[in-house]
C-alpha cells in the first residue's frame, strides 16, 4: 500500500508529530511505501491568488474555479501544487494529520486543499446531465481511494458528544469528511481523534500510540463510513435534496449515510 501523511502542526516536539512518527513507523513496519507532506517544514503557501496560476492576465478580475481550471488544464500550476497533486495520485491512502483549532483544521492545511484540489483536477469533472451531477461525492478521480482523519483536541471527550457543548465530533468533521475527501472521491475512514491531548503523560500516549498502530494496521479493512453517493439515487437531481422516502422527517449530517446495513448498489 502506498501512503501519503500530510502533517500540520507548526511544533516538531508536539503530541500531534509525534503521533505521525507513530504512524510512519507502523506503516514502514508493515511494508508499506510512505510519503510525508509536512506543510510548516515546507512552508507551504496556504492561501490562493494570482500567484497560483501562472500567465493569467493582470487585467482580467480572478475567478478562482476559471482560473485553477485553465491553469491545470494547460498545465501551469505552481510546482509545488504539481508536486503534491502527483503524490495524491500515487498514494492508495491518504493521511489527514492536524489539531482541532477553533473546530476546524489549521489555515495551513485547509490552504492545501484550496490550492491542491484544483478545478478539473478534484472537482469540476465528470458529465452533467438529469440523471448524473458530476463526478463528486463517491465518485471522481480519487474514487477507489481510502483517506482518514488524525485529530488531537485539548477538549474532552464528553465535549465533542451528542449533548456535548461543542457539538458531535462527527458534525465537527463533517466539512473535511465529506466535503473535501467524500466530494472528490475517496472512501472515508471513520476519524481518529485523541481527547484531552494537554493532559497527557507517557502512559497515555503510550495507550494511544498502541490504539493508532491498530488502526494503522487495519486501514485496508476498516470499512468506511457509508455516506450516500450523489448519484446512486438517493437524490433530486438537480437540487440535491435527499428524496423524501429516505429518513423521512429526519434533517441534518447524518441523513446522507446509509443506514449501516444498507448495501450501495
Amino acid at each position: 500500500m502506498r501512503v501519503l501523511v500530510v502533517l500540520a502542526h507548526p511544533e516538531r516536539q508536539s503530541l500531534t508529530a509525534a503521533l505521525s512518527n507513530v504512524i510512519i513507523e507502523e506503516l514502514q513496519t508493515e511494508g508499506h511505501q510512505v510519503q510525508v507532506s509536512d506543510l510548516y517544514a515546507m512552508g507551504w503557501k496556504s492561501q490562493i491568488d494570482r500567484e497560483d496560476f501562472r500567465g493569467f492576465p493582470s487585467e482580467e478580475p480572478l475567478r478562482v474555479a476559471n482560473a485553477s481550471l485553465e491553469a491545470y488544464t494547460a498545465a501551469r500550476l505552481t510546482e509545488d501544487v504539481i508536486a503534491e497533486q502527483r503524490r495524491l495520485l500515487w498514494a492508495d491512502t491518504v493521511i489527514l494529520q492536524f489539531p482541532l483549532w477553533w473546530y476546524s483544521m489549521p489555515a495551513i492545511l485547509k490552504g492545501w486543499v484550496d490550492r491542491v484540489f484544483s478545478c478539473g483536477f478534484a472537482y469540476g469533472v465528470g458529465e452533467h446531465n438529469d440523471k448524473h451531477w458530476g463526478d463528486r461525492f463517491g465518485e471522481g478521480v480519487f474514487a477507489g481511494k481510502r483517506a482518514m482523519v488524525v485529530v488531537t483536541t485539548g477538549g474532552w471527550e464528553e465535549h465533542y458528544s451528542g449533548r456535548g457543548i461543542g457539538g458531535p465530533i462527527d458534525d465537527l468533521l463533517f466539512p473535511i469528511n465529506h466535503g473535501m475527501l467524500y466530494y472528490t472521491g475517496f472512501d472515508v475512514l471513520p476519524p481518529f481523534v485523541v481527547y484531552r491531548v494537554d493532559r497527557y503523560d507517557e502512559a497515555a500516549f503510550n495507550a494511544t500510540a498502541d490504539r493508532l498502530r491498530e488502526r494503522v494496521r487495519t486501514l485496508t479493512i476498516t470499512e468506511p463510513i457509508p455516506y450516500r453517493p450523489q448519484n446512486g439515487g438517493d437524490y433530486e437531481i438537480p437540487t440535491m435534496v435527499l428524496r423524501q422516502d429516505r429518513c423521512q422527517g429526519q434533517e441534518g449530517f447524518r441523513v446522507h449515510q446509509r443506514p449501516s446495513s444498507h448495501k450501495a448498489p
